[in-house]
């Protein structure tokens, strides 16, 4: 049995996690469907500036940094 060194457990971890992020990002693409939502422009600047910003927060992360959690209203 092989013990996993760091760089194989951070090469797993950031595969699967960023897979993730990508999934989610693919369902909220699904909120687009204006025949199933409503929604305003502003709405959508609310939530892709969220993310931008978190995004932009995790790459600092990795030289230290802080996380918000995100509120549409």
């Amino acid at each position: 049995m092989s013990i996993e060194n760091k760089k194989e457990r951070f090469q797993r971890l950031a595969e699967k996690r960023t897979n993730d992020v990508l999934e989610r990002l693919r369902i909220l693409g699904n909120c687009a469907n204006r025949g199933q939502y409503d929604y305003t422009r502003e709405d959508v600047q609310k939530i892709f500036g969220t993310i931008e910003r978190e995004a932009k927060l995790i790459r600092i992360k990795f030289q230290g940094g802080e996380t918000q959690k995100f509120k549409l209203s």
